[in-house]
């Protein structure tokens, strides 16, 4: 399966971020690729971290919703959507979902991010849990008989997460993202490299990548990684494709010649 990251630079207006991914969308799909990912914040990178609270919408309905699964059905796509906020039930809090539409334009997974981003370097502070509600259950999903594990951004740093979404093993793992320019230049990519060397299996990470109009930079660097660790596409920054293929053949390979998951036991 042909799959492809999306990389964004989202701006604090939705309407010119759908519009954006839209695009993104019907290039990939012109290009061949039938499984997509759309990073972590696409529909918006607010100036403040209260912003996403006017714009959550009701698990189901909305704008942002809509889109999704409008541009899945259109374009015959899987398609992974970043994150957006959904309602939590809670005052003054979302939850940062992560909603999969498959080629008909229905919603078949939903996973909320689990691990709250927390930084403080001096100059840069972020505190995800002000605005974010945590969620707790891991998902995946099949996508044409792949099997397709979920997370998003700061869950990259916690391994048991993705220990948790190989039973049974996932094909391919997908980490739609915004990470900031700090800390992506020191982890990014030895962090992913390491999620699909220990699960032998594709990783595929969207994500924002660039200056943005509310003076923040994330690090971009969206890649795709093979199930032995290697790069297959990357691009270091701006709005753009990266597209690659999951083989099947090659996770065999893989998996036969150095058995880890099969060697793996409980502590």
């Amino acid at each position: 399966m042909k799959i492809a990251a999306l990389q964004m630079v989202s701006t604090p207006s939705v309407e010119r971020n759908l519009d954006a991914a839209r695009a993104l969308v019907g290039r990939a799909a012109e290009e061949g690729a039938e499984l997509l990912v759309l990073p972590e914040y696409f529909c918006l990178m607010g100036r403040s971290d209260r912003d996403k609270l006017a714009i959550a919408e009701a698990p189901g309905t909305g704008p942002i919703q809509n889109m999704l699964a409008e541009a899945a059905r259109q374009h015959r796509v899987w398609l992974v959507g970043g994150t957006l906020p959904l309602t939590s039930g809670e005052e003054g809090r979302v939850m940062n979902a992560n909603l999969v539409f498959s080629p008909a334009g229905e919603q078949v997974a939903r996973y909320d991010k689990m691990h709250l981003f927390r930084y403080d370097n001096g100059r840069e502070q972020y505190d995800e849990g002000r605005t974010l509600r945590a969620g707790n259950v891991p998902a995946a999903f099949d996508a044409a008989g792949l099997r397709v594990g979920l997370s998003i951004c700061y869950d990259l740093r916690f391994p048991e997460l993705y220990r948790a979404l190989m039973t049974p093993p996932c094909d391919l793992l997908c980490v739609p993202s915004a990470f900031t320019h700090p800390t992506g230049t020191a982890h990014w990519e030895v962090l992913l490299r390491a999620r699909a060397i220990e699960n032998q299996c594709y990783v595929v990470a969207a994500a924002q990548g660039g200056r943005h109009e509310n003076g923040r930079r994330t690090f971009g660097h969206s890649l795709i990684v093979d199930p032995w660790g290697e790069i297959v596409a990357m691009l270091p920054e701006g709005e753009g494709v990266v597209a690659g293929e999951v083989r099947r053949a090659r996770i065999a390979e893989v998996r036969a010649q150095l058995p880890a998951l099969a060697h793996r036991r409980a502590l």
